[in-house]
């Protein structure tokens, strides 16, 4: 029998009379917190990402932060946010419009209403909508009090004065109380989302050990937060997403510069060398810095330097003693360290230079991410002074590429340049934890006696003398009996190392210089086209990888026949690139530059290169490439 209305309203009528919470099934959500840059967005969305990746969903995130260290509370600059995506299948992206925006002031409101779905629920802080707040952001009337909000489904919850009532037993003041409203709100979510709180709880706990009082405070506001959900009658649904379907294995929430970090600990390992880190601190890289600052344990040194030319000279000379030498830093820092790494082609020593690529030029926007620095990493130095070039697609790639860097630094002794962005750095998702036996083993074998024989019968070192498959030089380490070689910038002799003005060797050494780059053996490059017939490729490169995969995907969910392809190894070159391009009446390249990729490419190819390109300092939206590529494709 079919309900009629007066049935329906009367069921309507007893779940609220006995708050009888209705449980929702959903395939993905998309959460975006916002608020001041001193609410504690960051760790808010840092525990909810933690939380939802026990639960075994996929999951990717996206960080913002304000560029200005500390911008006037309640102002637009001063905002800051945390997206993430989680679903119960594979995901690519931390998604294009949040469908839930937790707002916790009238700037984080205004900031982040114009990316929202008619639809998406609202959850905003009513204390802070105080008349001088919205005077801040040009509210001219409350948005909460006219049609400003009618096409969202709002619910106006007084987080702080809810905070500071749940913390009324606590001996401490009401600023203090009112700084743990983001875990009142973090127990709201987490209940609307049938997250667990345990080991945000544990969490809590441990950071603020030595103020147990303030962590009994922050535990009590979360478990408030997360009261009120199940108690009030403004939340009559809730929702569960249920565990992704992944590969078997052990796995765990990472950040890509977390996993770059990692990456260069289990490089040390597998190469059987020391690990030297020479940084200086600066966004977006600094947490490298003080990841691997934490891993002595493993051979690792880390030194903080006075300044970024100190910090690469200090990572080369370690190097030369026969450590893996790495430096870390972003696009200005990376410019300072030219000269030195321009020192390392001549020396023929392996070096890791890890450039997290942030918008420019000059200070730029320091806390958002470009991928403007390919033709600096390709060509930045003065002189013929090729190195080797490669960019993680992900957060977790960041560990295998950090590991294939090392292996091609240590076994064609040259500086190879690691591309990762902030996008990448910052950003999450779920990392399968390898076992160490499964990684490669990269060790080399220093050179431990003479290598050429006199014809007098004599034996001597040349610190020249190449391997004749990978050009590379011996590496000797500095007081071998017998191995003493000179070192330095001037040009060096073929063979004998010794300081050459010749032209013709310098031709040489030159040539011979760029032909050990060109001779990396990298992969092919491998197409995702599963028609097999489609006439437009979308190339991409570094972080485009999510936002081209997940709008390739919908496209061929709409029956659209696309095909996809990523650059990861930028120099050399895939050796099958060329054909790939030619088999394709067109080529698209996304790019967060104006066009690095496709210029160097319509520079070596004849293919059709199509360039699409944005600076905003924000990664592209699936739904902006699925929109412009499906125009191509129609044109074609």
């Amino acid at each position: 029998m079919a309900e009629t209305p007066f049935r329906q309203t009367a069921d309507r009528l007893l779940e609220s009379a006995l708050h009888v919470n209705t449980v929702r099934q959903l395939e993905r959500v998309v959460i975006r917190f916002a608020g001041d840059s001193g609410d504690g967005m960051q760790l808010t969305g840092d525990r909810f990402t933690a939380e939802t990746a026990k639960l075994g969903n996929d999951l990717s995130t996206l960080p913002n932060f304000p560029a200005e260290i500390r911008a006037p509370a309640g102002t637009l600059p001063g905002v800051s946010s945390f997206q993430i995506q989680f679903a119960d299948s594979d995901i690519l992206t931390p998604g294009d419009e949040p469908g839930v925006l937790v707002a916790m002031n009238p700037a984080a409101l205004k900031a982040n209403l114009s990316d929202l779905p008619r639809g998406a629920t609202i959850v905003v802080n009513s204390d802070e909508f105080s008349r001088r707040n919205l005077k801040k952001v040009n509210y001219e009337a409350n948005p909460l009090e006219d049609d400003t909000l009618e096409a969202y489904q709002v619910h106006a919850v007084p987080l702080t004065s809810l905070t500071i009532e749940a913390l009324s037993q606590f001996d401490i003041g009401k600023n203090e109380a009112a700084r743990a409203k983001n875990m009142f709100a973090l127990g709201l979510v987490s209940w609307l989302y049938s997250r667990p709180t345990e080991s945000t709880i544990e969490f809590i706990n441990t950071k603020f050990a030595k103020r147990p009082e303030i962590a009994q405070a922050n535990v009590a506001a979360l478990r408030a937060g997360h009261a009120y959900g199940e108690t009030t009658e403004a939340f009559a649904v809730r929702y569960e997403v249920p565990p992704a379907s992944l590969a078997p294995g052990v796995y765990r929430n990472i950040t890509g510069n977390l996993a770059l970090a990692y990456g260069i600990v289990a490089s040390g390992v597998r190469a059987k060398l020391p690990v030297f880190l020479g940084a200086y601190p600066i966004t977006p890289a600094s947490d490298i810095l003080h990841e691997l600052s934490k891993h002595k344990s493993f051979g690792v040194t880390t030194f903080q330097a006075e300044d970024e030319i100190a910090a690469v000279g200090a990572a080369l000379g370690a190097s030369y003693g026969g450590s893996l030498g790495v430096t870390t830093s972003s696009g200005p820092g990376i410019a300072l360290k030219s000269e030195t790494i321009s020192l390392a082609v001549s020396l023929e020593l392996p070096l890791l230079v890890v450039d997290v690529q942030r918008a420019g030029p000059s200070t730029g926007l320091p806390t958002k991410t470009e991928q403007a620095d390919l033709m600096m990493a390709l060509h930045g130095r003065h002189g013929e002074a090729p190195v080797a070039v490669i960019a993680p697609k992900s957060p977790s790639d960041c560990f295998h590429a950090a590991l294939e860097a090392s292996a091609i630094a240590l076994k064609y002794r040259t500086p190879v340049m690691l591309l990762s962005d902030g996008y990448l750095a910052n950003g999450s998702e779920p990392w399968a934890i390898p076992e160490v036996t499964e990684l490669p083993d990269i060790s080399v074998d220093f050179a431990t006696q003479a290598n050429e024989v006199a014809e007098d019968g004599t034996e001597k070192f040349l610190p020249y003398k190449r391997d004749p498959q990978t050009l590379a030089r011996p590496w000797a380490v500095p007081g071998t009996p017998g191995l003493q070689h000179r070192i330095g910038g001037l040009e060096k002799k073929d063979g004998t190392g010794d300081i050459s003005y010749d032209p013709a060797n310098h031709d040489y050494m030159v040539r011979t210089r760029q032909a050990k780059i060109d001779g990396i053996d990298v992969p092919d490059l491998e197409v995702e086209d599963p028609d097999g017939d489609s006439r437009v490729l979308v190339l991409g490169w570094g972080s485009t990888w999510g936002p081209i995969g997940a709008a390739c995907r919908a496209l061929r969910n709409r029956g659209v026949q696309i095909a996809q392809a990523h650059v990861r190894n930028l120099s050399p070159l895939p050796a099958n690139l060329g054909e790939v391009l030619a088999a394709y009446d067109e080529v698209v390249v996304p790019e967060m530059n104006l066009g690095q990729l496709s210029s160097l490419l319509k520079s070596k190819f004849t293919a059709n290169i199509t360039p699409h390109n944005q600076v905003r300092g924000l990664p592209f939206t699936a739904q902006e490439l699925e929109t412009t590529l499906e125009e191509v494709v129609k044109n074609v």
